[in-house]
């Protein structure tokens, strides 16, 4: 830890009282953005912890986020009153998450305290362009606030500038990370190959493409056990497998934690993602991390880090026969699954590790606030 830029240096036993909210989701409903805040928090050393959540929504209903986000800027109001508060990251995503983190970081504004703003939003370019010229407005001062605009890639990055208007030296891409497993993967080839979907359950991720794609030629008579596992319309969706003939292939697991996750992912063959849109996946990252084959489509910021062929097969969005396809070329070239494996994993190594993320994490914070933790080795 580090004094604040500019300030006195103050004695140890007050310097250790310093330190950083991690703002946003505190709970497993937060999905991603609450896994890349835990990951930070659980990444720094053991002892007085300089990362402290700081949830800003709740774990219910939407309708009692206002006052999750009033206490919020009271822990806030008290921590910059105490002179221990260094700053806050501000985890963003769409809709109603925008609102919050803007009046979040408006009273950080009024009371003195700096911002640091993390973007995970992959709808906010539609979303901003579904807005009237005065909630563009309202969205581009929000961006205005932050001493810095976090973003996971290139997009990104040119969405913030050309139509938010932020100045490219308050831009930082910081792509994500994920730890390393906790389960072994298993060995060997299997009479019954195992695809696993991870993500919430929506026509967005793609999961009506997905059934579809089970009943195409190119896999309707393979022999294929497929895992989903993410809340959203369970029953809806098995409803539809049931109407397409595939519900002897198919298991719905609801949501799954971070140990169920680790368990499909050291069992599967293949993890699928055919998403419309997004930003830059956990569920892709945490699949490399396993060693395990990744079939994607080309959305968000996900051709600008994986190459196609080398570190995952791409799919057509929306395109059923082009997931069936792949998915069976994938299955059916044991040597091409393996490369997949290995350079994946070898691009895990290099690019998506949690200490190099939770490292990048810390040079941003010790520029902005002069205080940082960095990761465990």
């Amino acid at each position: 830890m580090h004094a604040p830029a500019g300030s006195i240096a103050q004695p140890q036993a007050q310097a250790r009282r310093r330190f950083i909210y991690v703002a946003g989701p505190n709970t497993p409903m937060g999905g991603g953005m609450w896994k890349v805040a835990q990951y930070l928090v659980d990444a720094q050393p053991q002892g007085e912890p300089v990362l402290r959540m700081l949830e800003t929504r709740g774990p219910g209903r939407a309708l009692l986020s206002p006052l999750y986000l009033a206490r919020a800027i009271g822990a806030i109001a008290r921590g910059r009153w105490r002179k221990e508060l260094a700053g806050v990251h501000v985890n963003v995503a769409e809709r109603l998450s925008l609102v919050r983190k803007g009046v979040l970081m408006g009273a950080c504004r009024l009371l003195g305290v700096p911002v640091v703003l993390h973007l995970h939003a992959a709808q906010l370019p539609q979303t901003y362009a579904r807005l009237p010229g005065v909630g563009k407005l309202l969205v581009r001062w929000m961006f205005s606030l932050p001493q810095s605009c976090v973003v996971l890639g290139r997009t990104a990055a040119d969405f913030v500038a050309g139509e938010l208007r932020v100045p490219a030296d308050r831009i930082e891409v910081v792509i994500n990370g994920v730890p390393s497993p906790a389960v072994p993967r298993r060995t060997g080839e299997r009479a019954v190959p195992h695809v696993v979907f991870l993500g919430n359950l929506s026509e967005r991720k793609g999961v009506p493409d997905l059934l579809q794609a089970l009943t195409h030629p190119a896999l309707a008579h393979r022999r294929l056990r497929v895992s989903l596992a993410g809340g959203g319309d369970v029953e809806a969706f098995r409803t539809m497998a049931t109407e397409l003939g595939v519900q002897d292939r198919v298991e719905f697991l609801g949501w799954a934690g971070p140990e169920l996750v680790g368990k499909l992912l050291a069992d599967a063959d293949v993890m699928v993602l055919p998403s419309h849109d997004e930003g830059l996946p956990l569920a892709i990252l945490e699949s490399l991390a396993h060693g395990v084959a990744v079939v994607c489509t080309p959305v968000g910021e996900i051709p600008n880090v994986l190459l196609n062929g080398r570190h995952a097969w791409f799919v057509e969005p929306g395109n059923p026969a082009s997931i069936a396809r792949g998915l069976a070329q994938v299955l059916g070239e044991p040597s091409m699954r393996e490369r997949l494996e290995r350079e994946g994993r070898a691009l895990y190594d290099a690019e998506f590790s949690l200490p190099r993320f939770a490292s990048a994490i810390a040079r941003v914070h010790e520029r902005h606030f002069g205080l940082s933790a960095a990761p465990r080795p």
